[in-house]
């Protein structure tokens, strides 16, 4: 059976889309996984692109966007520690991660949030795929 996991944030241009891509890299084929965001900025930000690059995952098919882009309904809604900005939407599930903006940190701080946000998502896709 199929689920559907969505990572959801602000400007859906740092942490979603790191996190996204962090399914992309470690679900199983039965787990579809998405990033939205309550403002998209719409882009990604290069820092997010040049960190997962770092481990081999390549973010340029990746866009900032809206829950209109998006399906309706998933097992799992994950905010990134955005509070009441983060967007609402049907879910089985609601996750709240308090994950920093990693926006204006240096180098190795946006490498930190990064590998939380990896971790995080290793650990919710063995949760949902058990």
């Amino acid at each position: 059976m199929s689920k559907r996991i969505i990572f959801l944030c602000v400007e859906n241009s740092n942490r979603s889309q790191m996190a996204e891509a962090f399914g992309h890299m470690y679900a199983p084929p039965e787990v579809e996984v998405f990033s939205a965001g309550s403002r998209p900025s719409g882009k990604v930000n290069p820092k997010a692109v040049e960190a997962m690059a770092e481990l081999g995952y390549d973010m340029a098919r990746h866009t900032s966007k809206s829950l209109a882009d998006v399906p309706a309904e998933f097992d799992y809604a994950v905010t990134m520690g955005c509070g009441d900005e983060c967007p609402t939407l049907k879910a089985k599930k609601r996750l709240d991660w308090q994950i920093p903006d990693p926006k204006h940190l240096s180098p190795d701080e946006y490498r930190e949030v990064r590998n939380l946000i990896g971790r995080l998502v290793k650990s919710l896709l063995s949760e949902a795929t058990a």
